[in-house]
């Protein structure tokens, strides 16, 4: 029965998955993590990429809940029942080896322990990080009716826990060996099985984590001492290379920040990693503040994340748990100024262009924008004014400033002014609304604002503006999703958001410039997989198909490129299909132009493969003719799918 499908441990997966994510440093009932933990990273990104199974195990506990509306057959139900008992019994194992990781690895200090010790916690990260990924790889969807939207969410954790993986088996390789001391490695040995020279060549993890707390750790039991190994891992406290958008989005900024420290690593060559300052940390995210704000108790936090605190509904300092008497946020210039002057004196490039007051130019020289941040400062301001004529007024300007440069763009970013155009997204002044998705979208052509702005969580409100707003801001709002969704972790949070229904409505019933608008972000959305049935759901081929027959041709190349992509697709295979497209597709091999003639045999390939009935229709319809001449003279793209075609069309005569 469904019922058995986890066995009993649903609700002991929840608790610890509960007890995991209340382990997060900031968290008010977590111990904070030791001021200078070596692992501070790894702690954070395991808490968060572990925090993301909560909506698995919750639909679980769900399906189990309502068993009595899933039937399965006697003979397979307790085959299945117990595979994904066990499943779900080895995953229970799993989060408590993480559990028991992350209580040791949270406070290590790098100085008071042995250097073996270091590198047994790294190890035990690959193999936790492991141990999960397989465990989700081997996910029993079968016996489970899971979501779109969660099987989504799986599929990052588990790419992320593969990165993380491979991440630490090169560091375990370019530690050197004489950072594992020998009674360690004996003991390793022993628990694995195996030889073991140091850890430096091993890259298996053992099968069973419980092995892994016959590791010892021996932390603390090194005294004190100002020698360290000259060879050190880069830590959470090193400089990060794009801020992190935190995991109530997923997290995914932090699966690129781990591929850019993976490719980087090579280059390192510093003795030591640079030990960030603890008062340049923000408390809440942990990572080197760009826009410090002072919050009414006086503590000093990152401006987008006490920004999202306090649209929480939160009134209490996170750090003191004080009722906040007012959520005002101070710029904190003299730290700002402290941090950039602490970057430019280490040579780190700082999270954006902008550097002690000056912007770098492409030839290498600076310019200074003291007077310009002092202006879009006062600007911002304005935008939170409780008078309408004022907002209206900051917003039309930030609008202007926005799409005239890059310096601007990063300026206006600086000066915090995303979250507070994200609120603005909501006003019920039209004007505003217009002028702030369109600021939105002038600034998010900037590489370092996408995360910013999916950071502020706009992605809810610029939907909404796409469903509801006027014409021109649901066209800004569908081009605003199309330049989010250039990062491919941002199609899955798009997808998973109802953006793909108000899209095609948009390509269906939009102005022209709307409907080039729509029909770029649903390309690009549509590369990944899991937004392709929901663009079928959505009715994206009768629109397609209406495209295609219209009489002005003005969007046929949009809807052929759509349809290539969306082709590959069983689901959409049938709704083309049904919707009688094939005749239209020959028709387009004779008359189009030839990038369409292209991207017509590339679909009508597509929806031959392995299927006898489309080819046959295919071949009453006359494609032959049309086929031969594109194989003879069309695109070296055309030529190779009409010859392919051509080909399949050969063997169904022979059969």
């Amino acid at each position: 029965m469904a019922g058995e499908l986890a066995g009993d441990h649903t609700p002991e997966l929840l608790s610890l998955v509960h007890d995991i994510a209340g382990m997060c440093a900031g968290s008010s009932s977590a111990t904070p993590i030791a001021a200078d933990a070596m692992f501070r990273k790894d702690c954070t990104d395991l808490v968060r990429r572990i925090s993301l199974l909560t909506h698995l195990f919750e639909e679980i506990k769900e399906l189990n809940n309502n068993n009595n509306n899933v039937v399965h057959s006697a003979s397979s139900s307790s085959a299945s029942s117990s595979s994904s008992s066990s499943w779900s019994s080895d995953l229970v194992l799993a989060l408590h080896s993480a559990r028991r990781l992350l209580s040791v690895a949270r406070n290590f200090r790098s100085n008071c322990s042995s250097d073996g010790a270091a590198k047994t916690i790294v190890f035990q990260f690959q193999c936790v990080t492991w141990k999960l990924e397989k465990l989700l790889r081997n996910l029993p969807y079968d016996n489970l009716d899971i979501s779109e939207e969660v099987k989504e969410q799986v599929d990052l954790v588990r790419a992320q826990l593969r990165r993380a993986t491979e991440k630490y088996g090169y560091m375990i390789s370019k530690m050197p060996s004489y950072e594992l001391s020998q009674p360690l490695a004996q003991e390793i040995s022993q628990v694995l099985g195996k030889s073991v020279n140091g850890l430096q060549k091993q890259h298996s993890c053992p099968e069973h984590l419980s092995e892994l707390e016959s590791i010892p750790i021996n932390n603390g039991e090194k005294t004190c001492s100002t020698h360290r190994a000259a060879p050190r891992l880069e830590r959470a406290r090193s400089i990060p290379s794009s801020t992190e958008i935190s995991f109530s989005l997923i997290a995914t900024n932090s699966e690129s920040q781990e591929i850019s420290e993976a490719r980087t690593l090579p280059q390192v060559k510093k003795p030591e990693a640079i030990v960030i300052p603890e008062d340049f940390l923000c408390p809440i995210s942990l990572e080197l503040m760009r826009d410090p704000v002072i919050v009414a108790t006086g503590q000093t936090y990152e401006r987008s994340y006490i920004q999202r605190w306090i649209d929480c509904g939160n009134a209490t300092c996170p750090k003191t748990q004080q009722k906040l008497q007012h959520l005002t946020l101070t710029p904190n210039y003299v730290l700002r100024s402290l941090i950039s002057q602490w970057c430019i004196e280490h040579n780190i490039e700082q999270p954006t262009g902008l550097t002690n007051g000056k912007i770098k130019k492409s030839d290498g020289s600076f310019r200074d924008v003291t007077g310009d941040i002092a202006a879009i400062e006062a600007l911002v301001r304005k935008l939170s004014s409780r008078s309408i004529e004022e907002r209206r007024a900051a917003v039309t300007e930030i609008r202007s400033l926005s799409k005239r440069s890059t310096d601007n763009r990063i300026l206006i970013a600086e000066a915090g002014a995303i979250p507070v155009l994200v609120n603005l997204l909501t006003s019920e002044d039209v004007l505003t609304q217009d002028n702030a998705v369109t600021s939105i979208l002038n600034l998010s052509i900037y590489e370092n604002n996408k995360g910013l702005i999916m950071l502020a969580g706009a992605i809810p409100s610029i939907v909404q503006v796409l469903r509801a707003g006027t014409m021109e801001a649901r066209e800004n709002a569908a081009a605003t999703l199309f330049s989010l969704s250039l990062a491919d972790e941002n199609k899955i949070i798009i997808g998973a958001s109802g953006a793909i229904p108000a899209l095609v409505e948009l390509l269906q019933n939009g102005s022209p410039r709307g409907k080039k608008d729509a029909a770029t972000a649903l390309f690009n959305l549509c590369i990944y997989q899991g937004n392709k049935g929901r663009a079928i759901r959505a009715g994206i081929i009768t629109a397609l198909l209406k495209m295609l027959t219209d009489s002005s041709k003005s969007m046929v190349d949009e809807a052929l490129t759509i349809m290539s992509v969306l082709a590959s697709h069983q689901e959409a295979k049938v709704a083309i299909v049904k919707a009688s497209t094939i005749p239209v597709l020959i028709d387009l091999l004779r008359t189009g132009l030839p990038r369409n003639k292209e991207n017509a045999a590339a679909i009508l390939l597509a929806l031959c493969k392995r299927d006898a009935d489309n080819l046959a229709c295919i071949s009453r319809l006359g494609a032959v003719i049309p086929l031969s001449e594109l194989a003879r003279n069309g695109t070296e793209r055309a030529k190779r799918k009409a010859t392919s075609l051509l080909e399949h069309l050969r063997k169904l005569q022979q059969l």
